[in-house]
């Protein structure tokens, strides 16, 4: 405990179970609230301890029931007042241990403190207050606070006044920072970067800004957005870093970019890109919605993972430091989700070059498998079995692009579900076997008038019109397709093993036998490497 024990319970039933503790002796005495019942209870029996404190003593001692009374309170003071209590669930778990007989009560500040970023002000009233704010029906904040007591007071007004006065001071410092940082741009913010260093092989934040917005560029240009918009945003996006308010409230960096770059008249998605670029934070969290958020968002990640992988701080075990981890799969799902259309391996090499003699470049590879694991984790997550990854995995143009990635997952395991997957993995793995151990590859092509079987015969004009139909759909992308067309071959894939002799005499016979086999291998590699699927 971080405040002394003054007494100790120990009941079980009726009887006491005598032991020492914190120095205190074990009995069956306990105290209520110190205010409004700070008297001796005795208590009979274990069973009766929660009725009795609250009854006698004044005090709720069920955890979730003092939380949901709190939650239930605060709610409707907001009402109340004509908003909505936003209830943050650290907050609410925080100020339930805070409390044994919890009291909404409803204060206000200053309308003119309203100028002021409501994320400054709403950090200022939870972090240093344990305050609840409200939101109108707009989303904005409104001049009302909800504090929690610990007591019913005879004159809440007292405590409520009490409250504000504490709190007049708080949102007046976040006011005089906001007040402050708005006598400077963007770019004068941005200019003491130069002496903060990122990593001390990767250079300043300074450094980085100019990396993040050339990569960011790059990025807008693929994905149809504002090149030019991209490099400033990117230029611009750590200068909140440097200015006073987010050196008081942490949580505010980007937020204030976001509003120094609004109110000093850059482009929109410039602006919001600054806040954009954090984004997601957390496993579920939102996505980048502008073109610019998405550019400066992805450059930022991959630059730091380039660079920390770069001169060797790769995560190991639980230490991810510059969270790597969380950065990459945020990389995944800005692609992925936004179905963007970037060859991500093309951006690791770009970004490589950009750290030029900083980094060994030769790590870029150990960052692009470090990526090929997080696909792996991602869809995990959503119930992909893991043959399935593994099967696309194996497809080293299908890792370059995320998105290309999702499609052939998806497709692939629809295609598992399908009676004939087992069948046609099971083919694979014996063509995959057969053809790996051969010392030069097959022929590049198939001779007609070298085919004696009729089952090779019906196989090879099936492959040959499935690479013919399957090429428009590869090109779309249209991978469920192409495994839904090569379905259709397992019939005469299997006809082809039960009747033909793969491994003929005639050398001739034999080479064309396994050119056929390579390519109806390479027909499925289009897709994935379904020989992985086999249970």
């Amino acid at each position: 405990f971080v405040r002394p024990a003054h007494w100790l319970v120990a009941l079980f039933g009726d009887e006491v179970i005598p032991f020492e503790l914190l120095d205190l002796q074990s009995g069956r005495t306990s105290y209520g609230h110190r205010f409004h019942a700070p008297g001796a209870i005795d208590l009979a029996t274990a069973g009766e301890y929660a009725q009795r404190i609250e009854q006698d003593g004044h005090v709720l001692a069920d955890f979730d029931r003092r939380k949901a009374m709190i939650e239930e309170q605060t709610l409707a003071a907001g009402k109340k007042a004509g908003g909505v209590a936003q209830i943050n669930p650290d907050l609410l778990n925080e100020v339930t241990a805070l409390v044994e007989w919890p009291e909404a009560l409803m204060g206000s500040f200053d309308d003119d403190f309203l100028r002021v970023p409501q994320e400054a002000l709403i950090s200022a009233m939870e972090e240093h207050q344990k305050y609840f704010s409200v939101l109108d029906a707009d989303g904005k904040l409104m001049p009302r606070f909800i504090t929690i007591s610990n007591i019913q007071s005879k004159d809440p007004q007292q405590v409520i006044h009490g409250n504000e006065k504490v709190i007049r001071p708080r949102l007046a410092d976040a006011a005089f920072f906001y007040d402050n940082d708005c006598k400077r741009t963007l770019a004068q913010h941005a200019e003491g970067l130069a002496n903060v260093v990122f990593q001390q092989q990767l250079g300043t934040v300074a450094d980085k800004c100019q990396r993040i917005g050339s990569l960011a560029a790059v990025i807008a240009g693929q994905i149809g957005g504002n090149a030019d918009n991209a490099k400033l945003a990117g230029e611009l996006s750590k200068a909140d870093l440097n200015s006073e308010m987010v050196g008081e409230f942490d949580t505010m960096q980007g937020i204030m970019g976001f509003y120094l770059a609004q109110r000093e008249g850059q482009p929109d998605d410039v602006a919001k890109a600054l806040y954009e670029q954090y984004l997601p934070r957390f496993a579920g969290d939102t996505l980048p919605q502008s073109k610019t958020g998405m550019a400066v968002s992805l450059a930022d990640k991959i630059d730091t993972l380039v660079g920390i992988f770069g001169i060797g701080q790769k995560p190991s075990g639980t230490k991810d430091p510059y969270a790597l981890r969380r950065a990459t799969l945020g990389v995944l799902r800005i692609i992925i989700e936004n179905e963007l259309a970037l060859d991500l391996r093309e951006l690791l090499d770009q970004a490589a070059a950009q750290l030029g003699e900083r980094i060994d470049a030769n790590q870029v590879e150990d960052a692009f498998d470090f990526i090929k694991g997080r696909y792996r984790a991602i869809y995990q997550e959503q119930g992909i079995a893991t043959p399935v990854i593994l099967s696309v995995l194996a497809i080293d143009e299908a890792c370059r692009k995320p998105l290309d990635f999702n499609r052939r997952v998806k497709a692939v395991a629809a295609f598992q579900q399908r009676e004939e997957a087992q069948a046609l993995a099971a083919a694979n793995k014996r063509v995959s076997n057969i053809l790996a151990k051969l010392d030069s590859a097959p022929p590049e092509e198939i001779d007609g008038a070298l085919l004696e079987d009729e089952a090779e015969k019906t196989l090879t004009n099936m492959v040959v019109a499935a690479f013919e139909q399957s090429y428009e759909l590869l090109e779309a992308g249209d991978y469920a397709n192409v495994l839904e067309m090569l379905a259709d071959l397992r019939e005469p894939v299997d006809a082809f093993f039960d009747t033909v002799m793969v491994m003929a005499e005639d050398e001739a016979v034999r080479n064309n036998r396994l050119a056929l086999l390579a390519f109806l291998r390479d027909l499925f590699l289009n897709v994935a490497d379904i020989s992985l699927l086999q249970e």
